[in-house]
C-alpha cells in the first residue's frame, strides 16, 4: 500500500521517532522503531478528511514511552498523499513537546 520512495515525516527532536523516513525500508525501521518504543492507545476513532490525493486524519491518542514509562497525551493531524493507490508522504502534526517531555531522561539517565 506505500509507494517505494514514501516519504514520512515526523517533526521534534529528543524522541526517538522524529525525523524524515525514507523509502520501504526507512518505513519499516520507523514502525519497528515505534513498537520497541511506545505503547499507543486511541480511545475514540479518527476522523478523515479526503480532497483529491490528499486525506487529512484527525485524531486523539494515548501513550506511554517504555524507556521512562512516562506517560502522554497527543492530539494529531496525519496529512497523507495517496497517488496510484498507494501511500507516498506521510507528515505529522502532533504535540512534540509531549512526546519529548515523555521522552526524556534525567541527568542520571533515569526516567
Amino acid at each position: 500500500m506505500s509507494a517505494e520512495d514514501i516519504e514520512w515525516i515526523i517533526p521534534g527532536e529528543d524522541w526517538p521517532l522524529a525525523g524524515t523516513h525514507r523509502g520501504h525500508a526507512g518505513l519499516a525501521d520507523v514502525l519497528r522503531k515505534a513498537s520497541a518504543t511506545m505503547e499507543i492507545s486511541s480511545p475514540a476513532p479518527p476522523e478523515f478528511v479526503a480532497q483529491g490525493d490528499r486525506v487529512l486524519v484527525v485524531g486523539f491518542a494515548r501513550g506511554r514511552i517504555k524507556a521512562t514509562n512516562r506517560t502522554f497525551e497527543d492530539n494529531w493531524v496525519f496529512d497523507i498523499t495517496v497517488r496510484n493507490g498507494k501511500v507516498t508522504k506521510i507528515r505529522e502534526y502532533i504535540d512534540t513537546q509531549a512526546l519529548a517531555r515523555a521522552s526524556q531522561m534525567d541527568a542520571s539517565g533515569l526516567a
